[in-house]
């Protein structure tokens, strides 16, 4: 089935289909003359008429050669054509697809998959670059401004102090923000983990809210940990991002003395972790686009992170082959659930 559909076989056809008619329409015209007696009073009749069939039925099939080229040739010019749109950098355009299946058409429809793909990666790039640019450009200006600030001799101990922590704050903001997008591209242009050893799970995860007791003492926050005894292979570097801003996102959202469950399972052949707060929550929206690089739902906490953190936690999720899932509405908490294979 797969021969009648090649291009070979099209090509085929048509060159015979042509040859065919030419023949054909050469045949009629040359009976036509020797009935009404053009031949008769000629010699040679027979290489006469023979030369005579050739030139004609050559005539005639270069004639219906180019219209019917064209109408056969004509997807294959306008994939030349948007082959041309693309590299002056217009990645918007469409190929008419053809009903038939050859290769031409699977070529066709290769080429708007991959059009389709460009404009979403060059969509991507100046999103990218546009939110980049802003998020770092803000707490430079918020250094700048709060570093001028301190050279004026009239302010008092208790300000010098708190500009220089605002200071310190957003020269950390930075220093994070580099650290992500740098890992993140990392990532990004990688398949697989490499560097996997065996290491105790449930022992990362204590160690990642130890470091963030600063964070969750600070707000009198209250865990409730129910922690499986859980032994993983894999980089046990990249696999402490996920809990890290996990972790983080949940003190960060969770209200004064609030309470944060976190719970870490062998779950039928693979690992199961679930941390749950009772904090402000998220709209449709804001789950719609929480794994989206630099979207923040929250707007009121914009010093306090920078959109990274969860898509850098999907990134990972995803090289491990695992799943995770966000349970959220609005002033109802938020439960999210990662699911690892072992």
């Amino acid at each position: 089935m797969n021969r009648f559909r090649s291009l070979n076989f099209t090509l085929v056809v048509f060159v015979f289909l042509i040859m065919l008619f030419s023949s054909a329409l050469t045949g009629g015209i040359l009976l036509c003359l020797d009935k009404y007696n053009f031949f008769l009073e000629i010699k040679s009749t027979k290489i006469l008429l023979l030369i005579s069939g050739l030139i004609t039925s050559t005539i005639i099939g270069t004639l219906l050669t180019f219209p019917i080229g064209n109408y056969v040739l004509k997807p294959l010019n306008d994939l030349i054509n948007g082959t041309r749109e693309v590299s002056k950098g217009n990645y918007n355009i469409k190929v008419e697809e053809l009903k038939m299946k050859h290769e031409i058409g699977e070529l066709i429809r290769s080429f708007n998959i991959m059009t389709k793909e460009l404009s979403g990666i060059e969509m991507f790039r100046k999103d990218f670059i546009n939110n980049f640019s802003h998020e770092f450009k803000t707490p430079i200006v918020s250094i700048r401004g709060f570093a001028k600030q301190l050279k004026n001799s009239k302010l008092d101990k208790e300000k010098q102090e708190e500009y220089i922590d605002i200071i310190i704050r957003e020269s950390e903001r930075l220093t994070n923000m580099s650290s992500n997008i740098l890992l993140l591209t990392k990532l990004e242009n990688q398949e697989i983990i490499t560097d996997k050893k065996l290491y105790s799970l449930d022992e990362q995860i204590r160690n990642c809210i130890l470091l963030l007791q600063m964070e969750w003492e600070k707000k009198g926050i209250n865990f409730d940990l129910d922690l499986e005894n859980v032994h993983y292979y894999n980089n046990e570097e990249i696999i402490n991002h996920i809990w890290l801003n996990l972790i983080s996102n949940s003190i960060k959202f969770s209200p004064e003395k609030g309470e944060i469950k976190i719970g870490l399972y062998n779950d039928l052949g693979k690992i199961r972790f679930e941390i749950r707060d009772q904090g402000i929550g998220m709209d449709k929206k804001t789950k719609m686009h929480l794994f989206d690089m630099f979207y923040q739902g929250d707007r009121a906490h914009n010093l306090e992170g920078n959109g990274l953190g969860l898509p850098l936690v999907k990134r990972i999720v995803d090289l491990c082959s695992g799943h995770i899932q966000v349970k959220s509405g609005p002033n109802q908490g938020t439960e999210i659930i990662v699911e690892l294979p072992r």
